[in-house]
């Protein structure tokens, strides 16, 4: 049996395509394999029906109408204080998107207590967008204020408003936990708020210094870093000039006056 030498020479290329082959094979396996651990995109109806329930059922809370929101009604004066649950979230900017578990549990929450007619009323707060009222009322996120505003008295007096403060987890949070700050009183765990940053009883609220102190604190806060450091830089050399002029006058009123000696010495 003779072998043509152009069949011997197209040997090692038959042979180097039959191993290629299996590469490229194994290489669109391994593709297929990591495409398969990337989480796609699936809508979820139910994430959907409860986030609309949310925002039907739940009042946006900003620094204009806080306090025209947060105001007892007289009507069911009768069944007591007034409960609120106020949530707190940021967005992108504070949270850099980790408030995302934490909303949507906030808003599965907020469908099932739109079917118990004992629930509190629900309000809603975004940092982001809401900054003033956040710094006004030194508000963090994610977090829920359990607030009772007690029902005004005939004589006009008004008693002091409960706030219980519970921070909440990133990525651990359920709307069950949520829901168990009102069915089993879980804020009762924390204790009441009484600090000066309280909306309605705290000491800036009561000489009317909570706002300001609210927009200084958001102009503060836009401030970038390096203009304090120019402004610190600034005053140091301001310090620093003024102590020398003030040692070399001194080292000057010291020293003896000088002059030529008389003729009689």
């Amino acid at each position: 049996m003779r072998f043509s030498p152009a069949l011997l020479l197209a040997l090692p290329a038959t042979v180097a395509a039959q191993e290629q082959k299996p590469l490229g094979d194994n290489l669109q396996a391994w593709f297929e394999k990591a495409k398969s651990y990337i989480p796609a995109s699936v809508y979820s109806p139910v994430a959907a029906g409860a986030a609309k329930v949310a925002a039907e059922n739940v009042t946006p809370l900003t620094n204009d109408n806080w306090l025209l929101v947060l105001s007892p009604s007289t009507k069911d004066s009768w069944k007591g204080p007034e409960t609120w649950m106020v949530f707190f979230s940021d967005g992108n900017k504070t949270c850099f998107g980790r408030c995302d578990g934490v909303e949507k549990a906030w808003n599965e929450s907020a469908a099932l207590f739109a079917a118990d007619p004992t629930a509190p009323r629900l309000a809603y707060a975004d940092c982001d967008e809401q900054a003033i009222l956040c710094t006004t009322w030194a508000a963090s996120a994610p977090s829920i204020w359990h607030i009772q505003l007690p029902i005004p008295q005939a004589d006009q007096s008004k008693p002091a408003t409960t706030i219980h403060i519970i921070p909440l987890n990133f990525t651990t949070t359920t709307a069950q936990e949520i829901l168990q700050i009102h069915t089993a009183k879980s804020y009762e765990q924390t204790p009441v708020y009484e600090g000066a940053f309280h909306p309605f009883d705290g000491y800036l609220a009561q000489f009317g210094l909570n706002r300001a102190l609210g927009y200084f604190l958001f102009v503060f806060t836009l401030v970038p870093s390096w203009a304090f450091m120019i402004i610190i830089s600034m005053f140091s050399r301001s310090i620093m000039s003024r102590r020398t002029g003030n040692l070399q006058a001194g080292q000057s009123a010291n020293r003896p006056m000088g002059g030529s000696p008389s003729a009689e010495q």
